[in-house]
């Protein structure tokens, strides 16, 4: 009876042992994936283990030391013994997406199936969502998001993002137990770097190998065009950028994404006293005069012609970019709705927007047409 009993409780421990606790937090330690040029987020595991786990760093402005994680049990295996965060049960084959950009990584993927509800449907671009629209659920956005929607939709994964400070929506998704995953792309400075989130993606729908694959494209081409713009060794044309919003003009930092395809395609931006990592408002007198001094305008707005930006700031028509007619703006791929592809699968495709740039600033250079750019005449 004694050996019965010990046998019994020895298979007990056996079992238990294969559950929660059986590792520690701290033993997911081996990278799996190291962004080269993202700098919120990684993928790393464990020895002898399928699980892995995709840890998001910062992922709201303003934060600070904050990390978010996400468990990918794999196999069967339990979340190790210490963890914090949410856990997804396997690969995600459910998505809910509450931002255009996590639809365009999950394109670049081949996985837009995944996708079963979304926020703001009227203002995607894609073509493959557009195509199901009536069977994809718009979840709403902002403070009116419909988690009764979202529940019934028995998603296993809800992509959402942070602006200045957590994202609203990860309590109610804690409540409901469903799992979710901060998309930070929209922080990164580097063009490359908000791309290699796509990779991210790839990891929760299993897909990893391929993602690594897709990604590796997108620097090899940015790189290149870059160099060719490098090596032609041509006049560097001085660009302006944005219209007013309250009669405030705002312009990005230096150390912007913005401002670091203008530079990579061989422009230089204008204003040079924001190094730090948010916008900053100028008044329209120095915008004024940076205009005068500027070669080029690109982003005025939602123009879509020289007359709407005209209306908007009737007093820099005598600018020299007004008046040679080299204003571009980004919104080429737009929807009726007013959805902008460029803020979509531009996010995935940094080497077309630098060709695009490149084309503008230097069109002896690229034969394409534009992609996500147009002249307004």
């Amino acid at each position: 009876m004694r050996i019965y009993t010990a046998l019994i409780s020895f298979l007990i421990l056996a079992l238990t042992s294969c559950g929660h606790g059986e590792t520690s937090a701290d033993e997911y330690s081996i990278p799996l994936y190291s962004p080269e040029y993202a700098s919120g987020f990684d993928i790393k595991g464990a020895e002898g283990k399928e699980s892995s786990i995709i840890t998001v760093r910062n992922p709201w402005q303003g934060a600070d030391s904050v990390s978010t994680r996400l468990f990918i049990a794999r196999n069967s295996e339990a979340a190790p013994d210490g963890f914090e965060g949410c856990v997804l049960d396997g690969e995600a084959r459910r998505i809910v997406t509450m931002s255009s950009s996590h639809i365009a990584m999950l394109d670049a993927l081949g996985a837009t199936d995944c996708i079963v509800g979304v926020s703001g449907l009227k203002f995607i671009s894609n073509s493959d969502i557009q195509a199901r629209r009536d069977s994809i659920a718009d979840v709403g956005y902002d403070g009116n998001v419909n988690y009764e929607l979202i529940l019934s939709l028995s998603p296993d994964l809800v992509l959402i993002y942070g602006v200045n400070g957590e994202s609203p929506m990860t309590a109610k998704l804690k409540e409901l137990s469903i799992p979710y995953m901060y998309v930070a792309d929209y922080l990164e400075e580097s063009p490359l770097g908000k791309a290699e989130w796509l990779v991210a993606l790839a990891e929760i729908i299993g897909q990893r190998p391929l993602g690594e694959d897709v990604f590796s494209h997108i620097p090899q081409n940015y790189h290149t065009l870059k160099q060719k713009v490098s090596k032609a060794n041509l006049p560097t044309p001085k660009v302006m950028i944005n219209t007013p919003y309250n009669d405030i003009w705002y312009m990005p930092s230096s150390k912007s994404y913005a401002v670091r395809l203008i530079e990579d395609a061989g422009g230089k931006f204008l204003y040079d006293k924001n190094n730090g990592n948010t916008s900053v408002g100028i008044d329209l007198e120095e915008a004024y005069m940076l205009a005068s001094d500027a070669d080029i305008w690109l982003y005025p707005g939602m123009a879509g012609s020289l007359d709407d930006v005209m209306k908007m700031v009737p007093k820099f028509t005598d600018t020299p970019p007004f008046v040679n007619e080299l204003i571009f703006n980004n919104n080429l791929r737009s929807t009726p709705d007013g959805g902008n592809d460029y803020y979509e699968s531009g996010i995935v495709h940094p080497d077309l927007m630098l060709r695009d740039l490149i084309k503008i600033f230097h069109p002896e250079l690229v034969s394409e047409d534009f992609v996500y750019h147009k002249q307004l005449k």
